[in-house]
């Protein structure tokens, strides 16, 4: 069973789940920058949650089913269309041999997730399939995906399903997430410290799986660049000499030697994936058991819909 790849898109990576638990090892977690929407895709077609997907960033590939197979898509905003037909995201669809399904533009939102029913076969690496673009293992040769590929999966049971409405993550333009105070945040000055919680940021072009740089006021930070490196974790800011501040992402790093004023809370960590330059963001400072209690608020509301949601929003 197999679907060719006609174009491959900005940037489409196979990605499941992280790699937990290697971060003293110098190995990120990585797995899907929107991994909400990668369960949201599995689930229409069957699969278990963590199940190989591509992930499309901003400009999605083309591609020729070779056999048949059930598909769905989930995440950003887009107009995909299957033999220039549309095709409706959250939404399980019948593909059959010789069709053509061409994702296009992600209008809001950075990255349409792609499954297909029985998953994509991948390289399996210390515990996920997921792509590591850095160290170039996993997904499909630890690579993004290339015009000529030859994408392999599993024959997985045709089903008809679609998302609830009320399970469909609203995309936006401008976003809001829920910080922490991190480590170093007295390191900052004490008007900076309010720009940093009060500031609109804009989500600049510097923006990829390892982290967003914000566009916004210069912040005074006291360190002297000499700081030594320190642990760090995707949705940590941290904050340069040069005063913009820098969002770690899914693919960050391990350690990092710039201040960290600030940590997106585990609540909303999976919002990350869906940022692209120019949105807007707001940093909404919370205390962490203010943290934790939206955490398992959200935990509730989804686990009706997807039962794995602890496992998911990691």
């Amino acid at each position: 069973m197999s679907i060719a790849v006609l174009k491959p898109g900005l940037q489409t990576t196979i990605q499941s789940r992280p790699r937990v638990g290697m971060r003293h090892l110098g190995v990120p977690a990585g797995g899907a920058a929107d991994p909400l929407s990668l369960a949201l895709a599995n689930r229409l077609v069957g699969n278990a949650w963590d199940e190989a997907a591509l992930e499309a960033t901003l400009l999605g590939p083309t591609l020729r089913f070779d056999s048949p197979c059930t598909f769905a898509l989930a995440g950003a905003h887009a107009t995909p269309t299957l033999n220039g037909k549309e095709v409706f995201m959250h939404r399980a669809v019948a593909a059959a041999a010789g069709d053509e399904l061409v994702i296009g533009s992600a209008t809001v939102g950075a990255r349409v997730y792609v499954a297909v029913g029985g998953g994509f076969g991948a390289d399996d690496v210390l515990g996920s399939t997921s792509t590591n673009l850095q160290a170039g293992f996993g997904g499909l040769e630890g690579r993004a995906l290339a015009a000529g590929d030859e994408l392999h999966f599993a024959a997985g049971p045709g089903r008809e399903c679609e998302t609830p409405e009320e399970f469909r993550p609203p995309m936006s333009s401008s976003w809001a997430v829920r910080v922490c105070a991190s480590v170093e945040t007295e390191q900052l000055a004490a008007t900076s410290r309010e720009q940093l919680f009060g500031t609109n940021w804009t989500i600049s072009r510097r923006a990829d799986r390892m982290g967003l740089q914000l566009d916004g006021p210069g912040l005074n930070v006291s360190s002297d660049g000499r700081m030594p490196s320190a642990g760090v974790f995707p949705g940590t800011v941290q904050c340069p000499e040069d005063g913009a501040p820098y969002l770690l992402s899914v693919d960050a790093g391990t350690v990092g030697g710039y201040p960290r004023i600030a940590q997106v809370a585990r609540v909303d960590r999976h919002l990350l994936g869906q940022l692209r330059p120019g949105d807007h963001l707001r940093l909404l400072l919370r205390d962490p058991d203010e943290a934790v209690e939206a955490l398992h608020a959200k935990f509730d509301y989804w686990r009706a819909w997807l039962p794995e949601v602890e496992e998911i929003l990691l």
